[in-house]
């Protein structure tokens, strides 16, 4: 079976980082029919967080996306994409 990767990446409000990283790491996905494989949490320089979601199924596969954070902790709208392991 393929594994799709969904990737969420937001830049925090100044000061926010660590706030943005906590209110992310207690979001669960929604309920999907396919399970989520893992799920993993980085950081970055400029005050960004990464989380990464591996799921059964092919690139266009129906899985839940992280929602946008509270616009108090982002600089920006969060960037997201997609990948299909090959």
């Amino acid at each position: 079976m393929p594994t799709v990767a969904l990737m969420w990446e937001a830049k925090a409000a100044p000061g926010r980082a660590p706030e943005l990283l906590a209110w992310a790491r207690g979001q669960e996905p929604a309920p999907s029919a396919v399970p989520c494989e893992r799920r993993e949490h980085f950081t970055a320089p400029g005050d960004r967080v990464l989380v990464i979601t591996w799921w059964e199924g092919g690139y266009d596969a129906e899985v839940p996306e992280l929602p946008d954070p509270p616009a108090q902790l982002s600089a920006r709208p969060v960037h997201r994409w997609r990948f299909e392991r090959v």
